[in-house]
Parts: C-alpha cells; sequence; structure tokens
C-alpha cells in the first residue's frame, strides 16, 4: 500500500527551528519528487519546497519557493525512505498546515498540485509568541 506519513509540526516561538518528516511506504521516495504544501487559515494551499527524483537531469535538485529561501533545507534520506524539511528562523506567517506529496515523475510545473500522485495527511505548524 502506498502511504505518505507527515509529522513533526508543534508550536515553536518566532526565530525557531522545527524538522518535519515525510515517510514513504509502497515506494522509493528517491524515485519521485517531493515537495512540501502548506495551507495557512483563510488561505489557498501552496508550494513551499520540492526535491526531485535521482533520474533523469534533475538529479535530486531541490527548489524553494521565495517566502522560504534561504531559511529552509529539504533533503532525503534513502536509508529510511523520508524526505525532511528543516525549518529554521522560523516567522508567524510561516504558520500552517504543512502537507507532503509525491510525484511520480518530476513535475514540469513544480506547485502545480494535479501533477502529485500520492499525499500524506498534513502536520500543523504553529509559529507563535
Amino acid at each position: 500500500e502506498v502511504q505518505l506519513q507527515a509529522s513533526g509540526g508543534g508550536l515553536v516561538q518566532p526565530g525557531g527551528s522545527l524538522r518535519l518528516s515525510c515517510a514513504a511506504s509502497g515506494f522509493k521516495v528517491s524515485d519521485h519528487a517531493i515537495t512540501w504544501f502548506r495551507q495557512a487559515p483563510g488561505k489557498e494551499r501552496e508550494g513551499a519546497s520540492s526535491i526531485y527524483s535521482v533520474h533523469g537531469g534533475t538529479n535530486g535538485r531541490a527548489i524553494y519557493a521565495d517566502a522560504v529561501k534561504d531559511r529552509f533545507t529539504i533533503y532525503r534520506e534513502d536509508a529510511t525512505n523520508t524526505v525532511y524539511l528543516q525549518m529554521n528562523r522560523l516567522k508567524p506567517e510561516d504558520t500552517a498546515v504543512y502537507y507532503c506529496a509525491a510525484a511520480q515523475r518530476d513535475p514540469p510545473l513544480v506547485w502545480r498540485e494535479s501533477q502529485y500522485d500520492y499525499w500524506g495527511q498534513g502536520t500543523q505548524v504553529t509559529v507563535s509568541s
């Protein structure tokens, strides 16, 4: 059975850090593009960061939305079949439910949700003092 399990969310003060995990079962994360999306209260879901598969010319390239660039780092751990999102210098505007999603083919338009085949259930991140 194909499954994505997102975890690691919580309450953190501004300037703090969290690490989100996206654990996959039923497929290899290295063979898929894995993307973290987030949805803030009252807003549409948006892409935050993506890591491409090891196949083709993309070879695991990481992509970041402007809002998280230089603060978030996405990386893959093949031994545990998990993709992580390390979030540093968190801001109140990072508050959202974070979802991970997997695409069997590296998506030409990385933030287009229709290109993703599997979704995790979401984990809440709250940045507040």
